[in-house]
């Protein structure tokens, strides 16, 4: 294989970009033929290129798409101002970044064009730094581990400063390590220089330029940093005293490690710098728009004290103190576990320090790109909705069962690992440098390797290991040299493990992603790769570091052995083969040690995760649970919901772990959670053609069914159809056969009728009544199943989603509730509900509200309200077809049947839904 510069290729691929549509992803046609294109020109020019090795490129770049964001907002106070500041400010940081992004990191020009969305939406949820008087914004971005949140939120600080922003503060973790990394990001992404040389675009010389103000052609921005990208570069007092900036009339960056005395010398600074006193007599810092971009947000910021009325965290108090300082502020909050933030109270309120955290003003969940790597892909996810495809877990998992003897689960610090590794730790080594050697054969010379080995948490062990794996690694150098004694022993195992492992794994990825290579190709690279890996101890004592940056040209091969620093934030570029046995206690300590998860471009076949079976299903578990949090925030989303309507609920862990640290979930509660007592009702509808018909097929399907063995009869009021003494089975499979929109995740039918189909078994929930809804002044009368019925209208809230949904904020009509009731249950309920009002101070309901009238209903009476939906007119829907709708009525089990245990927050908790009451628990 014709091995291709780097700057070569680069510069091909951009010209080959620049040549395909810009407004919708190409056809494979078009990709063919600006491939064809710019290769024949370069050609002509005398470069050359491998045209099996662009095309491989271009393909896998134009195949990835990303979804839009999503999000909730509290528009209050708030003034909507981004669209009109698209045309009357200048928006160079922003356009030098998006030219940086797609042309030199070869960003897919749909997902920089979703970079470009989404940080738009950030933005506009927060204020115009030119609106004059005081506002403060508060956000939340929840992304995925290693998943690009840092180039978004690059990308929002670049916009925030075009449109006025003039102080970016970026709180970047808890370690040295991850803020210098975050610095050199964005040295090259949002700078232009490097920061370690000077301070000042103005006093920047040429060769000084980095990334973003390298490019040819690229403009230079007048923008400073106190801090650098050094492991000594933070913002300390002497820095203080050394900066003099004129704040106010151009950008200011600061990357600053989240440490409550590090914080407080920023708010000290600028104080000094441009406070001024108000009426009271206190300092505070006026016409200087303040941005805070708080990374891993979960993390050191999160308040941990026991009581609200109690002085905060010192690191929470000095991020409250420094944002309340400022009259105009903005806080945003990105993080991939937002586990611990939605257990923040939303009306916790400090004298000295101000509001807490919580996002009150709004929160985005940001989709991965198709392309990414993340814990669905690598663990594999079982969805409990059959109308959505389950994703299967890659085959790079490994099992580790031989490790205990070596390093044992609970050991101490002063533990002395065995003599000899694991074999499984010697394997993952082997498939390591073959990974390298393959990439390598593939052409990818001059890229960054890194294996991760994670085996425990204490730095002196850490250590130990590696020394050992240093050890191990050159023993393995100096017998591949030996072409005689054991080197051909050694490189005839290594074939049989490619042959063993590898090459079977690779043919289980399609051709374009993963090209097929043989052992000769690969064992003709073994010498040269294994040669330029070194071994690495990362962690706070160890004078290792992981310099990818000043090894860039050529590319850093390392074994990186570590524990906290590689648990949180750090990446590692490259990285191909992980050998993982750290337990965790919590949900968001397990998901940000996967390091593994990421982009692997060209290389996804070559990667392996060695870890145990019990970590591997403990990351199944963790994944399904924060995939469920995930699309609990889009159904809120396309609800339009508010954050402080953000309730929230995360299951309950089988096998012991914690949602997230004890002490960062104390507002947050563990209840059971089913569907006793519950009134779930659809309010999200699929707008799909295939999917009305089909409701409406099973719908009359139902109707069929009961009509033959029990004859129906009209309520008293509303004319309607109801069906008694209708068997669990029928209600349970009209349910399993209903097709939801994926979004409405409150809702899932499936899980309904499994309940049912459960608690019928234990004698509850078999005697039902089945009612549809008959509107009676309907003008478009609809024939079901041999019976004319009336459809309902239900006005839409939200029409953003098009043509996709339809969301209305209620199916059910209160007083439907209490049709099956008899006489005494009715007054029973109108008289609990005129007590709470009562004992409220409130006036008297006209009629109990659901929960009132499921506390009166018999274990085994449960009723199904069905309503046939005609959207509104304005809605621009054409189909005639009724979307249908359904509200279920459940009585309050005496059985445990069926119960989940889910860990609740504050506003889940006062919504009240589908818990079961302690008395039912007895």
């Amino acid at each position: 294989m014709t091995v291709v510069p780097d700057d070569s290729m680069a510069k091909a691929k951009r010209l080959v970009l620049g040549f395909l549509p810009q407004d919708r992803q190409p056809k494979a046609e078009e990709v063919e033929n600006a491939v064809n294109a710019i290769f024949g020109m370069l050609a002509a020019q005398g470069e050359a290129l491998d045209r099996h090795q662009l095309a491989k490129e271009i393909e896998a770049l134009t195949a990835v798409f990303q979804e839009r964001s999503a999000g909730i907002a509290d528009d209050r106070g708030h003034e909507p101002w981004l669209p009109e500041a698209k045309n009357d400010r200048d928006w160079d940081f922003w356009e030098r970044y998006r030219r940086y992004m797609e042309d030199v990191v070869s960003l897919p020009p749909w997902v920089m064009r979703r970079l470009d969305q989404s940080s738009d939406d950030v933005l506009s949820q927060l204020e115009d730094p030119r609106r004059p008087g005081s506002w403060s914004r508060k956000g939340l971005v929840i992304g995925q581990v290693q998943s690009g949140k840092t180039g978004q939120y690059i990308g929002l600080a670049a916009k925030a400063v075009d449109a006025g922003y003039r102080l970016i503060v970026v709180l970047a973790g808890i370690h040295d390590d991850l803020r210098s990394q975050t610095q050199l990001r964005i040295d090259e992404g949002l700078l232009g220089f490097d920061t370690q040389r000077d301070r000042w675009s103005r006093e920047v010389s040429k060769s000084r330029l980095i990334g973003a103000g390298r490019m040819p052609g690229a403009k230079k921005l007048d923008i400073a940093s106190p801090t650098n990208s050094s492991a000594k570069g933070d913002f300390g007092k002497k820095t203080a005293s050394h900066t003099n900036f004129p704040l106010g009339s151009f950008p200011v960056v600061l990357v600053v490690k989240k440490h409550w005395k590090l914080l407080e010398y920023v708010r000290d600074w600028v104080l000094d710098v441009h406070g001024s006193e108000d009426e009271n007599g206190r300092k505070t810092i006026k016409d200087l728009p303040l941005l805070v971009i708080d990374d891993e947000a979960d993390n050191a910021s999160i308040d941990t004290t026991k009581d609200d009325d109690a002085d905060p965290t010192k690191t929470n108090a000095a991020i409250r103190s420094l944002v309340s300082a400022f009259d105009q502020s903005a806080y945003v909050g990105y993080t991939a576990t937002p586990f611990a933030n939605i257990y923040i109270n939303p009306e916790a309120n400090h004298e000295k320090v101000g509001e807490d955290l919580f996002p009150a003003s709004f929160i985005r969940s940001l989709p991965s790109p198709s392309n990414y790597l993340g814990p669905e892909r690598v663990f594999g996810l079982k969805l409990d909705d059959e109308d959505e495809e389950d994703t299967p877990p890659l085959p790079v998992v490994r099992p580790v069962k031989d490790a205990g003897t070596w390093l044992p689960d609970k050991h101490k610090s002063g533990h002395v690992p065995g003599d000899e590794l694991p074999r499984t730790l010697r394997v993952a080594i082997a498939s390591f440098v073959l990974s390298c050697a393959a990439r390598r054969a593939r052409g990818q010379t001059k890229v960054h390797n890194s294996m991760l080995v994670h085996v425990t948490r204490f730095t002196s062990v850490q250590g130990l290991v590696r020394d050992q794996v240093d050890d191990h690694l050159r023993l393995l150098v100096d017998t591949l040299r030996d072409r005689y004694g054991r080197g051909p022993v050694l490189r005839e195992e290594l074939r049989e493990l490619w042959e063993r492992d590898f090459v079977p794994t690779t043919e289980q990825f399609p051709t374009d992603e993963a090209e097929r290579l043989t052992w000769g190709q690969v064992s003709a690279e073994l010498l040269d790769a294994i040669r330029k890996i070194q071994v690495k101890a990362v962690n706070g004592t160890s004078k290792d570091a992981l310099d990818y940056y000043e090894t860039r040209r050529n590319g850093l091969s390392v074994i990186a052995v570590g524990g906290q620093k590689l648990s949180r934030g750090l990446t590692l570029e490259g990285l191909t083969v992980s050998y993982y046995l750290r337990w965790s206690k919590s949900y968001d300590a397990l998901l940000q040690m996967g390091r593994w998860f990421g982009y692997r471009p060209m290389h996804e076949d070559l990667c392996r995760l060695y870890t145990t079976p019990e970590l591997r299903d403990a990351y199944v578990e963790v994944t399904a649970a924060t995939d469920e949090l995930r699309r609990e925030v889009e159904e809120m989303a396309t609800r339009g919901l508010e954050p402080t309507e953000f309730g929230l609920k995360v299951r309950s862990s089988s096998m012991g772990l914690s949602v997230t640290a004890p002490n960062k979930m104390r507002n947050g509660k563990k209840v059971p959670l089913s569907f006793s007592g519950a009134g779930p009702e659809t309010v999200i509808f699929k707008l799909a053609d295939r999917a009305v018909a089909h409701n409406f097929k099973i719908l009359e399907g139902l109707v069929r069914r009961v009509d033959s063995t029990i004859a129906p009869t009209k309520t008293p009021k509303g004319d309607n159809l109801q069906w008694q003494g209708v068997p669990a089975e029928l209600v349970s499979g009209f349910l399993s056969d209903y097709e939801a929109d994926p979004m409405a995740t409150r809702v899932r039918p499936r899980l309904i009728a499994e309940y049912i189909d459960k608690i019928a078994k234990v004698g509850e929930l078999t005697d039902w009544t089945v009612v549809l809804i008959n509107s009676t002044t309907s003008k478009s009368p609809q024939e079901i199943a041999g019976h004319t019925v009336g459809s309902v209208t239900r006005a839409a809230i939200n029409d953003s989603e098009g043509k996709n949904r339809y969301t209305i904020r209620r199916v059910i009509s209160p007083q439907d509730e209490m049709i099956d009731l008899d006489e005494a249950q009715e007054e029973r309920a109108r008289e609990a509900a005129r007590k709470a009002a009562e004992d409220a101070e409130k006036t008297p309901p006209q009629n109990p509200s659901g929960a009132y009238i499921r506390r009166q209903r018999r274990p085994d009476q449960g009723l199904l309200l069905i309503y046939p939906i005609k959207p509104v007119a304005s809605s621009g829907i054409a189909s005639t077809t009724p979307l249908v709708g359904f509200q279920l009525s459940f009585p309050h089990s005496k059985n445990r049947t069926g119960t989940d245990v889910y860990v609740a927050n504050s506003v889940w908790l006062q919504e009240g839904m589908y818990t079961v009451e302690e008395e039912d628990m007895a």
